[in-house]
């Protein structure tokens, strides 16, 4: 492990980030954020990230966020040149991150078994569609496919409509979090064995997890969960309504005594003894005429009347909020989830707080993104001991890019 130069939690874990688009980067995200020193590798022409989503003033907004905390390097990896140097820096680390298509790092004489013979503690964690065995292995993937796969997309939407999406990357976001674990698993492991492993982590599997309980309910009762719009089937109450100003709410009271605080707050305590609604099996039994039932006391309030009815009977609920309505709200800045950093190009950015937050070793962001190569100069003359002349010579056939930009060993010794 690495000096202990920054805080956080894993301060020393040097980790070594390859690949592109967002499972791999955002798993590599969440480490940094907890203090590891990550060393994300790009191609010249950049991170695909950097062509997902909005931009300002010529930025990648994304980028902006998903790459912060990390020292972003190019190095092309199709030259033996550019292998030798990420061979090298893997030497160097606790953990590799990459999420080729499987074999590729192997081709690229790569592979774990290949950095292991010179770092047996390295932790690889390996993202892709399909896994690293298998007959699906070597399909292409995204996380949507592997949604789709998963049995997940078939749930989500409405019944009368084709499956949705969420617009968001939510499968590759929850395969950056079990790969994540996976590596700090193995990190765990290491201390006890001295050895590391790998972690195969992938985006169909992690996508399938979040269905866990249709699966023995297929197995048992042949019952194909299907999908029901803003409801979550047999937990009633747990739908979504809507407020006299056209706002939505949703509302959850499944517990007996949760739904008889509901109905104390809608003014209808006698629902809590109907034989109907009195226990969870007859309320999702009866879920139909059920939400009826509080759809109309909804309907006849605004929100901000229903929001403080509920609050005020202890009964869990929220407003649907749009990221303008998150913006405005108390909570979100009081908790540090509105984080206001500086960038040299935006001035200002507002990124999404640092999850989970620890008592005695928060993790915090440090800066925003860099831009391509930006620390390509650095990280090689810090890890690698490479000199100014080395760096150039690499720079001049195109091996890696080191931004001019920013301050780096060649123009520090250069001038």
């Amino acid at each position: 492990m690495t000096d202990k130069k920054s805080g956080g939690p894993l301060a020393g874990v040097r980790v070594l980030e390859l690949g592109s688009s967002v499972a791999g980067p955002f798993c590599g995200r969440l480490l940094a954020d907890f203090g590891a020193e990550v060393i994300k590798v790009e191609v010249a022409e950049g991170d695909a990230v950097r062509s997902m989503g909005k931009r300002a003033s010529g930025k990648s907004l994304y980028a902006a966020s998903i790459f912060r905390n990390k020292r972003m390097i190019s190095v092309d990896l199709k030259s033996d040149e550019g292998r030798s140097i990420v061979a090298r820096l893997a030497e160097r680390s606790d953990i590799v991150i990459e999420n080729f298509r499987p074999g590729t790092m192997e081709r690229l004489g790569l592979g774990y078994d290949t950095l292991s013979r010179s770092n047996p503690g390295l932790v690889m964690i390996r993202i892709s569609g399909f896994g690293q065995t298998g007959p699906y292995a070597q399909r292409a993937g995204y996380g949507a496919i592997g949604e789709a796969l998963s049995g997940l997309r078939y749930l989500t939407g409405d019944p009368d409509r084709a499956p949705a999406r969420i617009a968001a990357s939510v499968t590759d976001e929850v395969t950056g979090l079990y790969g994540a674990l996976g590596g700090m698993m193995a990190l765990f492991a290491r201390g006890r064995t001295g050895r590391g492993q790998v972690v195969d982590a992938t985006l169909y599997e992690s996508a399938f997890s979040l269905i866990e309980p249709h699966v023995p309910t297929y197995d048992q009762l042949g019952v194909i969960a299907e999908r029901a719009g803003a409801r979550l089937p047999d937990s009633a109450p747990n739908n979504t309504y809507v407020t006299r100003d056209e706002r939505h709410i949703h509302i959850t009271a499944m517990g007996d005594a949760v739904f008889a605080r509901l109905a104390t707050a809608m003014g209808q305590s006698e629902l809590a003894d109907d034989d109907r609604y009195r226990t969870q099996l007859a309320r999702s039994a009866n879920e139909e005429v059920l939400d009826d039932i509080i759809a109309g006391w909804v309907r006849t309030h605004v929100l901000d009347d229903v929001v403080a009815a509920l609050n005020e009977g202890g009964v869990p609920s929220a407003p649907i909020y749009s990221v303008a309505d998150i913006f405005k709200d108390a909570h979100f800045e009081a908790r540090d989830m509105l984080l206001r950093v500086p960038d040299d190009t935006l001035g200002t950015v507002v990124l999404a707080g640092v999850v989970p937050k620890l008592s005695e070793t928060p993790g915090a962001v440090r800066h925003t993104g860099h831009g391509v190569g930006e620390d390509t100069a650095d990280v090689l003359a810090e890890i690698l001991g490479l000199g100014a002349a080395e760096i150039a010579e690499l720079k001049r056939d195109r091996i890696i890019v080191a931004s001019p930009t920013t301050p780096s060993i060649i123009e520090k010794e250069v001038s």
